[in-house]
């Protein structure tokens, strides 16, 4: 059983950075909002594409008619509680399993 504990602690840790690096990659696409960046630049372009599907879709539940994009921070809050509810589960798991 501690092999499935060993994988299982793998799959959190991985789990755990994912989703940091994601929240980053989210607190960068809204600091640059702050500014006028350009369109055409690589980075700005990625975090468009990298985020975009996610905030579109907290946006179309929220309702279109808001004057501040509160996305970001929803998506923020959604990740620390993926964070804090499942990935603490599965290292609980696997700690379990050994």
């Amino acid at each position: 059983m501690f092999i499935a504990g060993n994988i299982l602690e793998g799959v959190a840790h991985v789990l755990d950075w994912i989703l940091t690096i994601y929240m980053y990659i989210l607190i960068a696409r809204a600091l640059i909002s702050w500014v006028n960046p350009d369109p055409y630049n690589p980075i700005v372009q990625f975090l468009s594409r990298a985020t975009e599907p996610v905030l579109f879709a907290i946006r179309r539940r929220l309702g279109y008619g808001m004057t501040i994009d509160f996305s970001p921070i929803i998506a923020i809050l959604i990740i620390m509680f993926l964070q804090y509810a499942v990935v603490r589960s599965l290292f609980e798991l696997a700690v379990r399993m050994h």
